[in-house]
């Protein structure tokens, strides 16, 4: 299984802010809630997207991701407002630039949002709050603002994407949540495709067969007890051989891609099941004892399982 596939097994929206704004010029929403990630596909007219990492000018079918936390601003393409309209806070506060609690005076119905219920420029805008921690492993590879053209992304998702949104059906959060989900796999992959020669091997083409097979490996069997010479001789190389090209090609050497990952893996698995005891989660990512997954968690994050466990449970969910 290739690492984008783990990859796009990570994230799951969870009641995630998805909307369908519909604004008129002149307009400007400065977008500040600290999302790891947000989506942004425009539907009709014209519209400008800024951040500190650049500036795209976007049509219909246009798709943009950014990674945060960084604020950015999405606007009207003649960028006519002289400062932000409207600012969205963490929590999804809307407030006026005097401001002004803002989101039930542009709630137009289900789901559509914006300063006119008939304005031109509409997009359908998501975000993540947070996504699984195996899933930060391809965010880290993402630049902080990518731009996908028309037809990158399959039209038909996001037409669905956009009629769910305003549906008002049952379990209507829960598809939107999946159809989110569709549409941020599908942009991750035609990145990828398109500029694979700027992404690190280990998520892109892993060219080498070698390092492919010891990803593979590595990421369907972490809980296996691997030193470096048992990786190799699953690889049929030598020690020496996988140490090299496997820091060619990744960026690391293979053992502390090893431990990454578990530790990464056993992230998601803290807060995606939490009431899996630490012996468990030790034993899923191949650690001997809870005290020496402790101890190796508590290392790489600063804090321990538990306390991880249960900030990341305290931590509002979006709704």
């Amino acid at each position: 299984m290739d690492p984008l596939t783990h990859f796009l097994d990570g994230p799951r929206a969870r009641g995630a802010c998805v909307l369908r704004t519909v604004m008129r010029p002149p307009w400007a929403i400065e977008v500040r809630d600290g999302a790891a990630l947000a989506l942004v596909v425009v539907t009709s007219g014209r519209i400008r997207v800024t951040s500190a990492h650049g500036e795209a000018d976007l049509a219909p079918g246009d798709v943009v991701l950014m990674r945060g936390p960084d604020p950015y601003v999405v606007s009207d393409s003649a960028g006519s407002a002289p400062a932000p309209t409207v600012t969205i806070l963490p929590g999804q506060r809307c407030v006026s630039a005097e401001g002004e609690e803002v989101h039930l005076t542009m709630n137009h119905g289900v789901g559509i949002w914006g300063n006119d219920p008939d304005g031109e420029d509409t997009a359908v805008m998501g975000a993540y709050e947070d996504d699984s921690e195996v899933g930060r492993l391809a965010l880290t590879a993402l630049p902080p603002m990518t731009v996908l053209p028309s037809g990158r992304v399959d039209p038909v998702l996001v037409d669905l994407l956009g009629r769910e949104i305003t549906s008002g059906r049952v379990a209507q959060a829960g598809l939107t949540d999946r159809l989110l989900d569709s549409l941020l796999v599908m942009a991750v992959r035609a990145w990828l495709e398109e500029d694979c020669d700027r992404v690190p091997n280990w998520l892109c083409g892993q060219s080498d067969p070698v390092v492919a097979r010891a990803l593979d490996l590595i990421h369907e069997r972490a809980a296996d007890p691997w030193t470096l010479e048992e990786l190799a001789r699953a690889c049929s190389v030598s020690r020496a051989t996988l140490a090299a090209r496997f820091q060619r090609a990744v960026g690391t050497p293979p053992m502390t891609y090893l431990r990454t990952w578990r530790l990464t893996t056993a992230s998601d698995l803290l807060t995606a099941e939490p009431d899996l005891s630490l012996e468990a989660v030790a034993a899923r990512v191949g650690y001997g004892s809870a005290f020496a997954f402790s101890t190796a968690f508590r290392r790489h994050t600063g804090v321990s399982p538990s306390r991880y466990r249960s900030r990341t449970r305290a931590e509002p969910v979006r709704s």
